[in-house]
């Protein structure tokens, strides 16, 4: 007869008997922790040492100590005891709430993020988010958040990158203003920075643009609200807009769209080691932004 190789595992009931018996140094503790009686677990023990071919408890009078070989051996098993634990919790067992922050502009949190949040609840229970808005670039330098949304064409010095949105651009106003023969005479909406592509949409849509009287502001979500209001006329970034245009409280006014090299990406470093809620956070990002922009 072929001799049974030591690699296979022995039975789990005799390496719990030998867990709680080198942990506590006494069989009879062992089976009461274990619900078994005394003679199981040392009968689990003399199989387990029998399948090892090693003695792994030394018997005193008063309880037992372990062998140099059984000294070895625990840890191992200790781990292997706790990895399925973990598993089976993480798996299986209803998680406690846990945070994910996360530093995000202003604008993609306000019209992008804040509006999936009922949607994050019912899918992610367990993920409760700490939103930090960023104003300034120097922002996202500050500790505290594995995960970040930047805005911009993909390239991060230091960052890995997801690219969650595609930006196009179109003219829109509110209503009144969109009743207006020539909307290019109406006040410009400029948005400070990366944003400010005005003069590249009039050249690609071959207009030229009248108007010589503009309002700046930091952000977007600030100029979008002035166009709300009739203030003038703002190069709406969809997807960022499209709630607004299907409430109507902004009007397209041109047919055409101007698709820009920039977006907005979750990114975070290489080398981060994301939790289990971070890793839940990320997937389900990626896979509403996904369909987003498939639709």
């Amino acid at each position: 007869m072929a001799r049974k190789s030591l690699n296979a595992m022995p039975p789990l009931d005799w390496l719990r008997s030998f867990e709680a018996a080198a942990r506590l140094s006494n069989f009879t503790a062992a089976a009461a922790e274990l619900g078994l009686t005394q003679a199981a677990v040392s009968q689990h023990i003399r199989h387990l040492e029998d399948r090892l071919k090693t003695p792994l408890f030394g018997r005193l009078a008063r309880g037992v100590t372990l062998s140099p070989e059984g000294a070895a051996y625990l840890p191992h098993i200790q781990s292997a005891f706790a990895t399925i634990g973990s598993s089976t919790a993480e798996l299986f067992e209803p998680r406690a709430i846990q945070t994910v922050t996360i530093r995000v502009p202003i604008s993609f949190a306000l019209l992008a993020l804040v509006p999936l949040l009922p949607d994050l609840s019912e899918t992610l229970p367990q993920v409760q988010l700490d939103l930090v808005t960023i104003h300034r670039p120097t922002d996202y330098d500050q500790p505290g958040s594995a995960l970040d949304i930047r805005f911009g064409n993909g390239a991060f010095p230091g960052r890995e990158a997801d690219r969650l949105s595609v930006e196009r651009l179109v003219p829109v106003a509110a209503q009144a203003l969109a009743d207006d023969t020539d909307w290019t005479t109406q006040p410009l909406l400029l948005v400070a920075g990366a944003r400010e592509m005005w003069a590249e949409w009039f050249a690609a849509a071959g207009l030229a643009g009248h108007s010589k009287r503009s309002h700046r502001f930091d952000s977007f979500v600030a100029a979008m609200e002035a166009a709300k209001a009739g203030a003038g006329v703002l190069l709406g970034s969809r997807p960022l807009i499209d709630a607004a245009l299907t409430s109507k409280a902004l009007t397209r006014l041109s047919d055409f769209e101007l698709t820009s090299t920039s977006g907005h990406f979750l990114t975070r470093a290489p080398s981060a080691r994301l939790t289990s809620a971070e890793q839940d956070f990320r997937r389900w990002l990626l896979s509403r932004f996904t369909a987003s922009e498939q639709a």
